[in-house]
């Protein structure tokens, strides 16, 4: 048996409107995945921390209709360390979690924050800030079963304070709230593992005692640096940055950091593969299924001495 509990992908709307994610649900249901990761701010409900019932409401009558498993994306912008939006920011986050209970939803993403290089006398508060508003947004979503997925994001710019892996992982451990997990995105961490001389398989180490939730698209760990493609093909073309590609486009090791790692129970392995490689999302499918199957081998003898 495995902790590793569904796969599927993320899905949204391209242009704030329902139609253009039912299209994308529609095509999920139909390639036969399990779960649904939903980009929730891509659709226009939320409104200065309020929810428009009117338009989440014709959203909860969308997704019901489909037998998926889901899990909501919030802010892809979310930075709890931001001094000046945070408490926006929690407003909005505890909206979206409300909107998670009323589709079942039990994992609600947040990214890790970061401060800017010119920042600096923000630094010294910066994870006491992420921490009380990871607290008090999981002491809101106690009641509704909701778990917030800490995911691990890359440095963006240079001087950008931001937290490793490794660094997330802690953050979790040091709030130990039964509401908060962290989330491995892996190419994440392989991006930010090269930027900073990081042993990567280390890094994942440290996060899967208390990994949650999994963000899994392949890359080639290069940052992006300076580097600006007119197509974004052309990012593919060189391998350079958080590319989003299918399973074995990339050179991560997939079936070995699957043989090795256990996760917490009830995780999610979501795929970041979106709908411009819908061509190849049933094979991703295939394959990441498989990976639950090494993940649970893994795991049976440990469960077996139990």
């Amino acid at each position: 048996m495995s902790n590793l509990i569904g796969t599927g992908f993320n899905a949204g709307s391209d242009d704030g409107e329902l139609a253009t994610l039912e299209s994308d649900l529609r095509a999920l249901a139909d390639i036969g995945c399990d779960t649904v990761e939903i980009a929730a701010t891509s659709l226009d409900m939320i409104a200065g921390g309020r929810i428009i019932q009117e338009r989440a409401d014709r959203f909860v009558s969308l997704v019901t209709q489909f037998d998926f498993r889901y899990t909501v994306h919030g802010l892809v912008s979310s930075n709890f360390m931001d001094p000046v939006t945070c408490r926006y920011q929690i407003d909005a986050a505890k909206a979206l979690a409300v909107l998670c209970d009323r589709i079942g939803a039990g994992i609600l993403v947040q990214h890790s924050g970061a401060l800017r290089a010119d920042q600096i006398a923000e630094r010294a508060d910066a994870d006491a800030r992420e921490r009380e508003a990871l607290f008090e947004l999981a002491e809101f979503c106690k009641p509704y079963g909701v778990r917030i997925a800490l995911e691990n994001i890359f440095s963006t710019e240079p001087g950008q304070y931001r937290q490793t892996p490794s660094e997330v992982a802690a953050t979790v451990k040091a709030l130990g709230h039964d509401n908060v997990v962290a989330l491995i995105d892996f190419s994440h961490a392989y991006l930010e593992s090269t930027y900073r001389g990081l042993d990567f398989r280390a890094q994942l180490r440290a996060m899967a005692p208390v990994a949650g939730h999994l963000h899994v698209h392949d890359s080639f760990g290069r940052p992006q640096g300076f580097y600006e493609p007119y197509f974004p093909q052309e990012s593919t073309a060189l391998g350079i940055g958080d590319l989003h590609m299918p399973l074995g486009w990339g050179d991560i090791d997939w079936q070995d950091i699957f043989s090795e790692l256990t996760f917490l129970p009830d995780t999610v392995l979501m795929m970041e593969i979106g709908r411009r490689y819908r061509a190849e999302q049933p094979a991703s499918l295939e394959t990441a299924r498989h990976l639950m199957s090494l993940n649970a081998a893994r795991n049976q003898p440990q469960l077996a001495a139990e």
